[in-house]
């Protein structure tokens, strides 16, 4: 055997072995249903350890390329090239060389675990299901005739509903803005996603917020994207360092949650967000204004949006009823330059062909109707509750052990550990105890920090869910060092 593994190649040495076996079969040298060399041949050839071939033949197996059992050997898998004499494709190599990244692994894990019934949820963005207008949705069934289109609607998604929206925003966001410049989308995260997609190109700068919700999304990775971070203060992001990022990078676009910001619950002060746009206006940079939690704020107070104050037309502004009504409802807006919605409408009607006529109708007739008001007073109120449960609960359980900036609104309490402790395996130990929350470096790159959500459970088990946490917090203390 000529062939040897390149020890000076990043990819580990079993997947080197595992891919020159998989060449081998494909190109005859390993046939089907044939013994391949045994673990501790292979690895004398090779000058490797036999857990190293172990590891590739375990690899090989799990893709369904060879066979494996005790005393026999490892084999080709007879099925490989299936009935007719075609060869399998290797899926397992598909999903591993796409382009699009997956999630995070814990991300992925965190998702697996918080969908267990008996495990409290701290983690995961979204409202409990009380606080949910499913009754005002059940009077708009029983109200109100359907009397839509059913075929396919305008790319730009329903033109009644972004009309409502054009009127939603200028009356609590103080926006103006018309039908021709929203776009619908499949909630914020695919508005995100059209964005990258459409307006940027791979080696392009970006600017996001250190931590953030997008410093834990793959999809500036896998648009091939230069991201940079702009750390975030009890003011927010501060406008200097986006100029200094800008001066060494060339920053092409900005990615901000001014208000309620996730996950620290800060707010972009005023004078920085005449800042930002100043900047913006200067140099040229589109800022993406992502919007989702600002009719939650518990005073009453809403800040003006970026958007409200761009007189040049250089912000994209994204928002959705995600947060403040039903997530699965998947209704989210983008509003920018007619032009700009127009390609990011174009690239939606070629990825779904336009969003579904029936939750663009419920969210139509909600928004235009008192329902909404009532539904939004009722949710501050709850909100707020539920933040002051979760302050109690921690204060009672860690007192000083951990500190917390105390948010205004949105659903996220973004919590420092006063202890050097490693939160991946704080993690663990909390999901045995039954409950889930998001590590800090998930989302920006400082140690120490740990997110909860109070918008995901009721009162009774965010004390429950802090009480398991507290043991797990304990637990990694008195352990053994």
């Amino acid at each position: 055997m000529d062939w040897k593994p390149n020890r000076a190649d990043k990819k580990p040495i079993y997947k080197q072995i595992a891919d020159y076996i998989e060449q081998g079969i494909s190109s005859g040298i390993f046939p089907p249903d044939r013994l391949l060399p045994s673990e501790r041949a292979l690895a004398n050839e090779l000058q490797v350890n036999r857990s190293t071939v172990s590891a590739a033949y375990e690899w090989l197996e799990s893709l369904g390329i060879v066979e494996r059992k005790k005393g026999s050997g490892t084999r080709v898998s007879t099925d490989i090239w299936g009935i007719s004499h075609k060869r399998i494709p290797n899926w397992g190599r598909y999903v591993e060389d796409g382009s699009f990244l997956p999630n995070l692994p814990l991300v992925q894990r965190i998702r697996t675990e918080t969908q267990k019934n008996d495990l409290i949820n701290l983690a995961s963005g979204e409202l409990t299901p009380s606080l949910f207008p499913a009754e005002q949705f059940k009077k708009i069934f029983a109200e109100q005739l359907f009397t839509g289109h059913l075929g396919y609607d305008h790319p730009q998604g329903n033109e009644v509903l972004r009309e409502t929206i054009a009127s939603h925003v200028r009356e609590y966001k103080n926006i103006e803005t018309s039908s021709s410049s929203i776009l619908i989308t499949s909630g914020a995260q695919q508005a995100l996603y059209l964005i990258v997609q459409c307006l940027l190109k791979p080696g392009d700068a970006v600017a996001i917020e250190d931590p953030s919700y997008c410093f834990s999304l793959p999809v500036f990775q896998s648009a091939g994207l230069r991201t940079y971070f702009l750390p975030v203060d009890k003011h927010g992001m501060n406008p200097d360092d986006l100029l200094s990022l800008h001066k060494k990078h060339r920053i092409r676009m900005v990615f901000l949650n001014p208000e309620h910001h996730n996950p620290t619950g800060t707010v972009l002060s005023l004078e920085r967000r005449k800042k930002v746009l100043e900047l913006s206006a200067e140099f040229g940079i589109p800022i993406i204004e992502d919007d989702p939690y600002s009719l939650t704020t518990f005073d009453g107070r809403i800040h003006p949006p970026l958007k409200s104050m761009d007189d040049a037309g250089n912000i994209l502004y994204i928002s959705s009823l995600s947060k403040i009504a039903a997530s699965g409802l998947r209704i989210g807006w983008v509003i920018g330059p007619p032009k700009v919605i127009q390609r990011l409408a174009d690239a939606k009607q070629q990825v779904d062909f336009g969003h579904s006529i029936f939750p663009q109708w419920i969210a139509n007739e909600f928004l235009a109707s008192s329902h909404f008001h009532t539904h939004i007073a009722m949710l501050q109120k709850k909100l707020e509750q539920q933040r002051d449960v979760l302050i109690s609960s921690l204060a009672d359980q860690l007192g000083s052990q951990v500190d917390f900036f105390i948010p205004k609104g949105g659903i996220h309490l973004w919590c420092k550990l006063n202890r050097p402790m490693n939160e991946h395996h704080l993690l663990e130990e909390a999901m045995k105890r039954g409950v889930a929350f998001v590590p800090g470096s998930i989302l920006g790159s400082k140690k120490g920090y740990v997110r909860f959500t109070f918008g995901r459970e009721e009162s009774r088990l965010i004390r429950e869910g802090v009480s398991r946490f507290a043991e797990a917090f304990k637990s990694i203390q008195s352990a053994p060092k």
